[in-house]
Formats: structure tokens, C-alpha cells, sequence
């Protein structure tokens, strides 16, 4: 396996961006950080994306770019001005970087995206020929990947890294569900008969470096094997705990707790990795049990 000399990160700082810059450094890729506060150690460069500003020296002799950022969705309630945070902070970076990496000659961006870009369609099988779907994360998505189209034009192989639901031991999507399900609290959300494409941090590191090593281009999905209903994530994470898992959050308290993004946690995502399966990526937690294990094992 070719291992890359040189990756440039930028939200290296997220729960994704963090996790990836170590597994690559374990391997013995040097790991350049963008921040946008002045550097605080040798691996960090500063750049400004809200105003395009990138150092082109920056990205000389980078085998790959990777850019992860853009503010939570689940962070705070959907105010018109964090929407537009939401779009603005994955737009700009993307852009930036786009242009840059297709100005230095860069051979390889890895682009962050969403499944958001499928919006709600129930029991539908989705796969990365898919066309979008409706709602605002949609919109998001569609120009968060449209923001590459600098660095694909510039001759750049670029890859959007379309991640699910990101399964963690403590936070991520699966935090608050681990906490009330020690409690016994962790039944369904809404009816529970969602599809939730829940793929594990390791698994989601482990695609992103096998993007990096592949010539694959275009929308990737980065989700398990097979995707799992919401109810059945609850129910198994309360069978491991010993607890229950019955009692079902209704709809429209979610809708008061959350706001907007209630409709988020609510939608339905049956997608499907077609192109991981299909170029022989192995997933580490590729079933039900064996993710919810992971997640439950006390961190080394």
C-alpha cells in the first residue's frame, strides 16, 4: 500500500477531522493542520476562508487535501443565522481549498458531504446514482459539493466523502442514546421505523483513508453494509445494557426539544455503500451487535 508523504487537513479539530489526522499519522503520513487562530505547533498553517485566503506554499509537495469543515447540525436550533452558518462554513472552506489544491497541482482532494443530500424517502434504497432529494440539508449538500468543483476542473480526483450518522463511545450522533439508554430511557424516536445509516468513527476514519488511497472519484457513501432501522439500534443498545428500550419519544416533543433539526433525526436514509462494497473496503463493525459493542467497550 502506497502511503502518502504529505496530507493537508483542514476541520482537523472535529470528532472526524481529529480521529483521521491520528490514524494518519500512525501510519506515517505528515499531517499538515489548517486553523484559522495563529499556529500553535509545527503541524499547523493559518488561512481564512471566509475571505478565500490560502498560502499556496502551504499546499506544495501535499500528496492530498482533506476538508472536513463546517458547524454541526445538531449543535444549536436551526435560527435562520445558523442555516446559514451551516452552508457558509462547509462552502467557504471547500471552495478555498478547492482552488488551491487545483493551483498547486494537488492530485487528490477528499471533499467532506453528507447523506443529508437524499433527504427523507422512507423505505426507498438509496445509492451514490441516487438523484437528491428535498429540504434545506439537501440545498446544503448540493452546493457543499458543488464548492469542489474548482479543484475537479483543475485536474484534481476529487471524492465527496458522503458520511451517515457517525457512531461514537460518547458523543456524535449516538451520545445522547447511550446516555438514556443506561438509564432505560433509550426507546424509539418518533415511531422508530427510520432508517439510520450508523457507521462507527473507526469505520468512517478507516473510509476516508481508503479514499485517499483509491483512484475512486465523485459521491461516496459512508455508511454500514446495511442500514438500520432506528428502533433496532435502540433495542439492541438496551439489550446490551440490560435496560429497556420501550418507551417511544414522541414526535412532536422531539420537534419542541429540537426545532428544525427534529426533522433530521426523524427522516428515513436507506443507503446503501455501493462503491466501498463494490472496491473492497472491509468494514471493522459491519453489523448491529458488533457496532453496538464498540460502542459500549470502555475506551483503552
Amino acid at each position: 500500500m502506497h502511503v502518502r508523504e504529505r496530507v493537508v487537513v483542514a476541520g482537523s479539530s472535529g470528532l472526524i477531522g481529529s480521529a483521521l489526522s491520528a490514524s494518519l499519522r500512525e501510519r506515517g503520513t505528515e499531517v499538515v493542520r489548517l486553523v484559522r487562530r495563529e499556529p500553535r505547533s509545527g503541524d499547523e498553517r493559518r488561512w481564512d476562508p471566509s475571505s478565500g485566503e490560502l498560502d499556496p506554499a502551504v499546499l506544495e509537495g501535499a500528496d492530498a487535501v482533506v476538508c472536513l469543515s463546517g458547524a454541526g447540525v445538531g449543535d444549536q436550533r436551526w435560527t435562520p443565522s445558523y442555516k446559514q452558518l451551516i452552508l457558509t462554513s462547509r462552502v467557504e472552506t471547500t471552495r478555498t481549498l478547492a482552488r488551491a489544491a487545483a493551483s498547486a497541482g494537488v492530485p487528490r482532494m477528499v471533499a467532506g458531504s453528507a447523506i443529508g443530500i437524499y433527504g427523507d424517502r422512507a423505505d426507498e434504497v438509496l445509492t451514490e446514482d441516487s438523484a437528491p432529494g428535498h429540504g434545506f440539508l439537501t440545498e446544503v449538500v448540493r452546493a457543499w459539493e458543488e464548492a469542489a468543483d474548482p479543484a475537479r476542473d483543475g485536474g484534481v480526483r476529487v471524492a465527496h466523502a458522503r458520511t451517515g450518522l457517525v457512531a461514537t463511545r460518547d458523543g456524535g450522533a449516538t451520545g445522547p442514546l447511550l446516555r438514556l439508554g443506561r438509564l432505560g430511557l433509550g426507546g424509539p424516536l418518533g415511531r422508530g421505523r427510520q432508517w439510520w445509516p450508523l457507521i462507527s468513527l473507526d469505520d468512517e476514519v478507516a473510509a476516508l483513508v481508503w479514499l485517499l488511497d483509491s483512484d475512486v472519484e465523485g459521491p461516496v457513501n459512508l455508511a454500514p453494509p446495511q442500514p438500520y432501522r432506528q428502533r433496532d439500534v435502540a433495542r439492541e443498545i438496551g439489550r446490551q445494557l440490560h435496560r429497556p428500550a420501550l418507551l417511544p419519544a414522541p414526535s412532536p416533543a422531539l420537534r419542541v426539544v429540537l426545532g428544525e433539526f427534529a426533522g433530521e433525526i426523524l427522516s428515513s436514509t436507506r443507503v446503501l455503500p455501493t462503491r466501498l462494497s463494490d472496491g473492497g473496503f472491509a468494514w471493522e463493525h459491519p453489523d448491529l451487535p458488533t457496532l453496538v459493542r464498540w460502542m459500549l467497550r470502555e475506551q483503552d
